[in-house]
């Protein structure tokens, strides 16, 4: 390990460790931002609130869309595909420009919150089902891919040393934030009132992610907080175990050389699998409780309750992967998310109001957990500091899980029905499970696979 000054006059210097890794310390992180670092984590979290009503409340909004502009069922389900295929597609081309310094984290959130806006307001005034594509799905999913790939990968960057907690934290506004969105949906937007509800709420959620981002500020490249030694086991037991569950990446990897190994394509496919579930699942609760039987206002509930766990249950197993491990606590996650499906199915089969309301918390709990557990697991994997286009290539998968989930969602509901459906979702959930035991870090050799040395060097020796 070395240590390698920076030039005089210069408030950082640069270290090495084993591996050749860098790590820039002796900033605060008052020093680059002038603030603390954690309203680095409450800005991005008010900004993914933001954007959260476009995915999971939207279709609370079915109904009267379909009433106002006579758009099918299909169109509906397809309009929420569009805009998850869009919201994930902008996610490498945005961290390649985020990286390269072309598209600074303000301006990023400012046209996001523009295509939030531009997605209610053609949601409101269409005049055919194309602009709603284009408006919706294409606009407001870009805008929204954009916030999200700002919020997330900030987070990673202002807290290298325990980052699942606050990744999951700010993950959860992604969910959450939707809460009072599916009861207005729901309870009061009506053929006399969308358009100014839908303009409006549009306009607030403009000001709101904006307002958000004006403020976003990235670390310098390799930064590591002052307080905590990169060489050395911290005092903090709570640093001191996350590092040991998860330490950090063994280097900084480009995402040219992330691509060359089997373990990214291994976490697009599983995040493919389990991010389908879950679109799966809000795509498809609402219908489902409702064909059961159960009233709108107690499947509007059960939305909402599946929204609010969805987002706690991010900022919860960012913590617990802390604790014990990004892809112990993924496995759990997988088995967890499979589960509730077979549960919702059963719950709503018996009319089950209870087990139903438990099950959807459950599916969402688990549906919620997968997003910040491979955004900490990408820059555990590969580093930070190429985090936004590492993390964009494992997210892209989100591109076939939107279209999967709702848009050929519907497809296998009207070939073999519900029960069909929600059998094959859990069954994924599992295979999921399975195929997460096989990713470890790229680069770190297994403990296992150490020998000692036989001839140790001895301190009397020396």
């Amino acid at each position: 390990m070395t240590t390698t000054d920076a030039p005089a006059g210069a408030p950082y210097r640069e270290v090495r460790d084993r591996n050749g890794r860098v790590y820039r310390i002796g900033e605060r992180d008052r020093d680059i931002l002038g603030r603390p670092r954690w309203t680095m984590v409450l800005l991005p979290w008010v900004g993914m609130m933001g954007i959260s009503s476009s995915e999971y409340a939207f279709t609370s909004a079915e109904d009267t869309l379909h009433d106002a502009h006579l758009w099918s069922s299909g169109h509906i389900f397809w309009l929420l595909g569009v805009w998850v295929f869009f919201q994930a597609a902008v996610g490498f081309p945005a961290g390649k420009l985020r990286e390269s310094g072309r598209l600074p984290a303000r301006n990023a959130m400012m046209l996001g919150a523009l295509g939030t806006f531009l997605g209610y307001l053609s949601l409101a005034f269409a005049p055919h089902v194309a602009v709603a594509y284009i408006g919706f799905g294409a606009f407001s999913g870009m805008g929204a891919g954009l916030v999200y790939a700002t919020c997330v990968n900030m987070v990673g960057k202002w807290y290298p040393e325990r980052k699942g907690g606050k990744t999951g934290l700010v993950n959860g506004g992604f969910a959450y934030g939707s809460v009072p969105f599916v009861f207005l949906f729901t309870a009061y937007l009506d053929l006399s009132n969308y358009q100014v509800v839908l303009v409006s709420v549009g306009a607030v959620l403009l000001m709101v992610v904006a307002s958000a981002g004006w403020f976003f500020k990235d670390p310098p490249k390799n930064w590591w907080p002052e307080h905590v030694d990169p060489l050395s086991v911290s005092d903090d037991p709570r640093i001191r175990r996350a590092l040991a569950k998860n330490p950090p990446a063994v280097k900084q990897y480009t995402p040219a050389e992330a691509a060359r190994t089997p373990v990214l394509w291994m976490m697009w496919f599983c995040l493919l699998c389990t991010a389908g579930i879950n679109i799966f699942g809000i795509a498809f609760q609402v219908p489902f409780g409702k064909d059961m039987g159960f009233a709108g206002g107690i499947v509007a509930t059960a939305m909402s309750l599946k929204a609010i766990v969805n987002g706690t249950g991010r900022g919860v197993i960012g913590w617990i992967s802390d604790r014990y491990g990004r892809r112990n606590t993924l496995i759990f996650v997988c088995l967890v998310l499979g589960s509730a499906q077979i549960g919702v199915l059963v719950s709503g089969t018996l009319q089950s109001l209870p087990f139903f309301l438990i099950c959807s918390m459950v599916s969402g709990f688990g549906g919620g957990a997968i997003f910040p557990l491979f955004a900490a697991m990408t820059a555990d994997f590969f580093g930070e500091n190429n985090n936004a286009t590492n993390y964009g290539m494992v997210y892209s998968s989100k591109l076939v899980s939107g279209l999967v989930g709702s848009g050929l969602g519907a497809v296998v509901v009207g070939a073999w029905d519900y029960r069909g459906a929600f059998v094959l979702a859990g069954g994924i959930g599992f295979f999921s499970a399975v195929l997460a035991v096989f990713l470890r870090q790229p680069g770190r050799p297994a403990a296992r696979a150490i020998q000692p040395n036989p001839r140790p060097i001895s301190r009397e020796a020396m």
